[in-house]
């Protein structure tokens, strides 16, 4: 199902669609995760059409790289779990978030609250799944006593900030502007360079997709109206590709061709360049620029999007992920049965964090309306002019 076009989904629709849509997208992408197009092809005797089981079967517990996860079978990866500990502090806050609310909030639900990681098939501490570009606000927060906001840098320049920034999007729905800005706050405590920014675009996306008549191209123009240097020029190269393909299947091998120049992992993704992942003004991230591609090519279907998210492979957990939230923000229909696949599967009630969100959206809406509301009277009293209406 295509989106509502200039029909309009209620808060409450959008924040749920972008929150389940993401971890459905995570769940389908994260078996084929590292891989090619043709190898994804090979494996599955054709293109991922919906869940599917781990890539080396049953010898996942002891197959390298992937052990000890069990990805596949609709199991959700780090993206969900990092995009939920993100939805559980902006309930403990209940306020827009910064740098310090990663250090005082993030970092601890992190270390100190077992919860179930499906990929291990257990409870564990979510520290002990998610990758080393996470683990380092562990170590630079906690440990090390860094400044929140200069936390960042040094750490890996990868997607591991943007893959979770979905909630600050919907926090701030239909203000991309203010999604930037908080997203980039948040993210200064765990990325630097390209991955911080791309953390603040992928934000503020999310935050046009919920704008009432949102399409998949007023959300590429509110990135390209936000972002820098070289995550701008990788969005508007992929995105100009994007816009002369309906098909996902036409469209892989261009979208890849288009973000190349910015990427800085190289053609292996399992074998990086030497000069991967390290802070340039020139780089982007891959996953977004695709993600948004995809977007593009899909007119916002949500299995199309999806679907060509991950076969695209690479980081394709991750593309998915972003692709999933833009379609299920811009009110596209999450097929229910991937929906309640990757919610049994992964043991996870995949709602109720949109039902904690939506809550904590409003208080948060109803704060600003009164600071803004302080601020114009203050403004009056100080320049002699009337407040606005």
């Amino acid at each position: 199902m295509t989106p509502k076009g200039e029909e309009t989904g209620t808060l409450d629709e959008r924040i749920t669609g972008a929150l389940v849509g993401a971890a459905v997208g995570d769940a389908l992408g994260g078996p084929v995760e590292g891989y090619s197009p043709e190898q994804i092809a090979e494996r599955h005797g054709g293109r991922v059409h919906g869940v599917v089981g781990p890539w080396n079967g049953d010898a996942w517990p002891t197959a390298r790289p992937i052990a000890p996860y069990h990805k596949g079978d609709g199991h959700v990866t780090d993206d969900t779990l990092m995009t939920h500990a993100l939805v559980r502090v902006y309930a403990e806050v209940r306020d827009h978030l910064d740098a310090y609310a990663v250090a005082e909030h993030l970092v601890p639900d992190l270390m100190t609250t077992p919860r179930w990681i499906p990929e291990l098939e257990a409870e564990a501490l979510p520290l002990q799944r998610i990758f080393l570009a996470e683990k380092w606000m562990v170590a630079r927060l906690h440990y090390g006593h860094v400044d929140p906001r200069e936390a960042g840098t040094g750490n890996i320049v990868n997607c591991g900030a943007a893959m979770y920034m979905a909630p600050v999007g919907l926090v701030n729905a239909a203000n991309p502007a203010g999604a930037y800005a908080e997203a980039l706050d948040v993210a200064g405590a765990h990325q630097s360079s390209y991955g911080r920014e791309a953390a603040g675009v992928f934000a503020a996306a999310v935050a046009a997709a919920c704008s009432p008549g949102a399409t998949p191209g007023s959300v590429v123009a509110a990135c390209l109206s936000l972002a820098k240097d070289g995550t701008r020029d990788a969005v508007e190269a992929v995105c100009e590709v994007a816009s002369r393909h309906t098909d996902f299947e036409s469209a892989l091998v261009p979208l890849r061709r288009a973000v190349a120049p910015f990427d800085t992992v190289g053609p292996d993704y399992r074998s990086p360049s030497l000069g991967a992942r390290r802070p340039s003004r020139l780089h982007s991230i891959e996953e977004l620029p695709v993600a948004l591609g995809m977007l593009l090519v899909s007119g916002g279907d949500f299995r199309h999007a999806v679907l060509g998210s991950v076969n695209y492979g690479r980081d394709c957990d991750s593309i998915a992920t972003m692709a999933g939230a833009l379609a299920g923000a811009l009110g596209a229909e999450v097929p229910h049965d991937w929906a309640k696949t990757v919610a049994e599967s992964s043991r996870l009630d995949l709602d109720a964090p949109a039902r904690t969100l939506a809550e904590v959206t409003r208080e948060i809406f109803d704060r600003d309306v009164h600071r803004r509301r302080a601020h114009e009277a203050a403004y009056t009293a100080l320049a002699g002019t009337p407040c606005s209406g």
